[in-house]
Parts: structure tokens; sequence; C-alpha cells
């Protein structure tokens, strides 16, 4: 057995997304001002910075303003601020737009900027480069490393060179151990080593259930006579029902770009639903489809978001390290925004871990962190919209509107003096097929509306065909056996890149089939599946996809 290499630093950062990399360029601002030498080290799953990023993305430089404030002198790729805010009420064959003056001012979009969250997570890392850390892309965090007291010691990289069944193959080579005195998981939503630490730690003891959405995503390029440079266009409604939560953006970049998504809450009801075709034929939408004819598609990709906002951040510190970002869900959901605030925990959690090495501490909680964020503008953030996502997810439509309410009164210092409570996990929220409806989606017209594979085509989504199946079940009868006659099997449905089937098999049997190489690590079957059977684990490194300017 080859022995793994180790590599030794002060600070290991799982995760080159916004949060991985404000807090490895704040821990070296620090390192810097008090002319201490420390060692930094950011891992990323992706092929390259940047590949696994998607967001919408209307970005709020709050954090950016503190952690760069000369971004703009140093070229950041924020080149478009909002100049149009639209929010509008869709039915299926109209649209009516909601008045700004009625809006809670927290939704207001003035002096953010439109951008490429990918393109933002690729300047980062230039500068954090610049400053000395030692970034790592196309290594996949697969275990977490601990010492005889249990204490968080670093990560370890999958093995490469696995084959399919497990064996080593000519091209195997063992993982490398970054072992640290502190280790920062930025992994964002549903971190496979997130989800184990908050387990082993018990992280989420004192907290409410996580929630989540899915976010689904294109970026078009689109005839300039309908481009509108800066305008940003949010709806509610059609084509979701009035009980399930969701809606959709739409955002005009430079370059007669404009990104397109739409958000299914993963506590919907209806195991029919599809949130890829609802989104598919959401754009044909009388007031959507017209800026994208004659267009051209260019990207697809999917992303879980974190949904749970205030009651279910989990406690954020362990023994040798933290949780940062949207790997303890920091997501402004009303908003839609979560960068700032994934930035801004990243930086406090720096300055804990950065005060505690030069202390020459290593290896305990950096309990400095949990204390600053509740001081800080995020937990304030947080805090005004802490009702808005249970309301939502009780009473559809009415509730929104009371959330609305609340908003406002919280504007005024007076909003709901209670917190309230999400009720159940988003994989306990399906109701019996035979209790259900069926859907019937429109067949894709490949023009305004596509099927999966293609957009799994488009997505750059590339895994080593001959490596392990990285979507783990724990019984693999389950499928056909339970979730199949209870729940007509909704893996079929919820993934968003067709990696799960449901095939026939010899005499009249049923297969479940998982094609493994279509995953876009969007992470909802790991949250979704309601007997909880499927568990994500990062394949080999640099596998999934690859997004340009998502």
């Amino acid at each position: 057995m080859s022995a793994r290499e180790a590599m030794e630093f002060d600070v290991v950062i799982v995760g080159a997304g916004p949060a991985g990399l404000a807090a490895a360029i704040r821990l070296k601002q620090l390192a810097a001002a008090a002319d201490h030498d420390l060692g930094v080290c950011v891992i990323e799953k992706g092929s390259e910075v940047g590949a696994h990023i998607l967001s919408g993305a209307v970005i709020d430089p709050i954090a950016l303003n503190e952690l760069i404030p000369d971004w703009k002198e140093k070229g950041a790729p924020l080149n478009t601020p909002v100049t149009d805010d639209r929010f509008l009420l869709l039915t299926e064959s109209s649209a009516f737009q909601i008045p700004n003056l009625l809006m809670p001012p927290l939704l207001n979009n003035h002096g953010n900027y439109i951008a490429s969250l990918g393109n933002v997570c690729r300047w980062l890392a230039t500068q954090a480069e610049a400053m000395g850390v030692e970034i790592y892309p196309g290594f996949a965090a697969a275990e977490v490393l601990y010492d005889d007291k249990g204490a968080v010691v670093g990560v370890a990289t999958g093995d490469m060179g696995v084959g399919r069944d497990g064996e080593k193959t000519p091209a195997y080579e063992p993982g490398i151990e970054l072992r640290a005195k502190y280790t920062l998981i930025a992994e964002g939503v549903r971190g496979s080593l997130a989800k184990q630490l908050i387990a082993r730690f018990a992280l989420d003891a004192d907290s409410d259930f996580p929630k989540f959405g899915i976010g689904l995503k294109e970026l078009w390029e689109v005839d300039p006579a309908k481009h509108k440079l800066g305008q940003v266009t949010h709806t509610m409604g059609w084509p979701l029902d009035m009980s399930t939560g969701g809606g959709s953006f739409m955002y005009h970049l430079e370059n007669n770009q404009v990104a397109i998504g739409f958000v299914v809450h993963l506590n919907y009801q209806n195991p029919y639903l599809s949130p890829f075709d609802e989104f598919q034929r959401f754009k044909h939408h009388p007031a959507i489809r017209p800026v994208l004819e004659g267009g051209r598609r260019i990207c697809y990709g999917a992303r879980a978001i974190t949904e749970g906002g205030l009651q279910s951040v989990p406690r954020l510190v362990f023994p040798g390290g933290a949780l940062i970002g949207c790997a303890a869900g920091f997501v402004n959901v009303p908003r839609i925004k979560g960068s700032h605030n994934a930035m801004k925990t990243a930086m406090l959690a720096a300055e804990a871990a950065f005060a505690a090495v030069k202390d020459g501490r290593a290896g305990d909680e950096l309990e400095a962190y949990p204390k600053a964020w509740r001081t800080s503008w995020v937990y304030k953030d947080l805090k005004k919209v802490r009702n808005v996502k249970p309301l939502w997810s009780k009473f559809g439509i009415a509730g929104l509107a009371v959330g609305g309410i609340d908003m406002w009164m919280n504007d005024l210092g007076i909003g709901l003096p209670f917190t309230l409570g999400h009720g159940k996990p988003d994989s306990a929220t399906l109701k019996p097929a035979a209790k259900a409806k069926p859907i019937a989606y429109p067949k894709p017209d490949g023009k305004i509306s596509f099927d999966k594979l293609s957009s799994v085509f488009i997505s750059n989504t590339n895994h080593e065909e001959n490596q392990p199946v990285h979507l783990h079940l724990a019984d693999p009868t389950i499928p056909i056996a339970r979730n199949l006659p209870q729940w007509a099997e909704p893996a079929q449905r919820y993934c968003p890149a067709g990696v799960y089937e449901v095939v026939d098999g010899d005499a009249g049997t049923k297969r479940f089939q998982i094609n493994a190489q279509n995953c876009v690590h969007c992470k909802t079957c790991d949250i979704k599946d309601p007997s909880q059977n499927i568990t994500w684990c990062v394949p080999q490194g640099g596998g999934g996809p690859n997004y340009p300017n998502m």
C-alpha cells in the first residue's frame, strides 16, 4: 500500500468559492499586517477555480468593500450595476408588476451588481495567489483527519486512479494529507465533509432543520434589440401552484447576455414535480419568451441553495476548525443573496483563526468566530427575514405576503417578536404518489425549452468513466422496493441532470439506474430523497461541471 504524502499548513480551506477565497485573503492580510509568516492552502474539487460555481447572481458588494476596498481599481468583474428592478406575479398567460414602492426596502437592488460569481471567484483567486495563498484545483477533499483526541487536524484528498470495481488501476495515486492547525470548511451547500462534521460533533443540536431549494440556471446570448443592460426581473407564481415555493430570475449582463433561472423550494409535496421541467415551461411565458426568441443558449447548470436562514444555522465551530459560507447556510432567502454573507462569515472565521495561530494555539474551538458573527451585520441581515421562509412554507403566497409585512415592520424596528420553526426536513414533505396528481409537462421545442441530456452537455460535465460511482445507496433495494410504489421514485424527476432512471429489467421487473457521469453536483438527491438513502460523495478530483461565466 502506498503511503500518503502529507503537507503542513497553518490553515487549510476546503473550497475555492467566495467564502473560501475571502477567508484565505483575510488570513494573508492579517499576517502581512502583523509581519507573521502564515501558510494558507485552498483545495478545490473543480477542475479550475470557478468551474463549480453557480449563482444568479446579483451581488451586494458590502463584504467585498470591506475585504478589498479598491476592488474596482484592481479589476474585479463587477461591471454591471443594477439599473432597473422589477418584480412580477405570473398567471399562466399574464404578468402583473408589483410597484417597487410596495416592496420591502430590504429587496431593493440599488447599489448591487449583476455578475458571474464564477468569474468573481476566479478574480479573487488571483488576488489570493498574489498574496501567497496556495490554491490546488482538481483536488477533492474526501476525508476529514482527526487526532487521537478527536480534534480535526486537516483533510485528505481522494485517491486517484481507482476503477469502477474499487480496484487500483495502473494510474493509481494515493490521496494527499493536508494537515493544519485549523481547517475551514467552505464546501458550499450540503458539502460532504460538512455533513459528516455536523453529525459527528452534533453541531445542529440546537438549530432547526436545514432547508433547501434547487436553483437551475441558463446563460443566453440574446438579440441586442431585446437586451436591457442592468435590468433585474424576479417572478413568482406560474408555473408553480400556490402551495409550492419558488420563483425565477432574469438578469441582463454585459455582452448581450441574460442569466435566467428558476428556483423550487425542496419542501414541495407532489412527487411528480420536476424542477427542471418547471423551468423549461416557465420560459414559454408571454412575459419571458420574447426576450429569449432569436437568442442562443450558452450554458446550463443547477445547484442546491440553503434556505433555512437564521434558525437553521448550526454551531459554527468544532475542535480544529469551522464552517463558513453556505456550508453553514447564511443565504438571505427573500433577497436571493448569499455571497456577501458567505464572504463576511469567512472573514470573521479567518480573524479568529489568525489570532489563535498567532497565540500559538491549534486544534481547539475558535469561539471568537461565533461570537463575532452574532454581533455582525450578517446576523442582523438574517434576523430581519427569519420568518419569511416558514410563513411561505406554511401558507403559500398568502404567507409570503405576511412575510413581506414582517420585513417592512423589521425596517421600522417592530418585527414579529418570535421566530417560527420549519416543521420538518425537505425529505419528509412528499405526499404518497397515490394522493398526488401527475404533471404532464410539454415536450421541449429545442429553441426555448430543452431536454436534460442536451442541457447537461452544455454544462461541460465530465467524470472519468471508469471510476467508482460517487452516489452511494445505503440500501440498493430501496429505490424499487420502497420509493417506487410509495412516491413513484421521485429521484428520476428531482434530479436536474438525468442521473437517476427507473428502467425495465428482465421479466417485467424494474431496475434503478445511476448515470453518475451526468452529475452536476447539485446535491439535490442527498437532500430530497424521501428515504434518505442517497449519499453524495466527492468523485475523483476535477470531475463534474465546468461552468464558464456562470
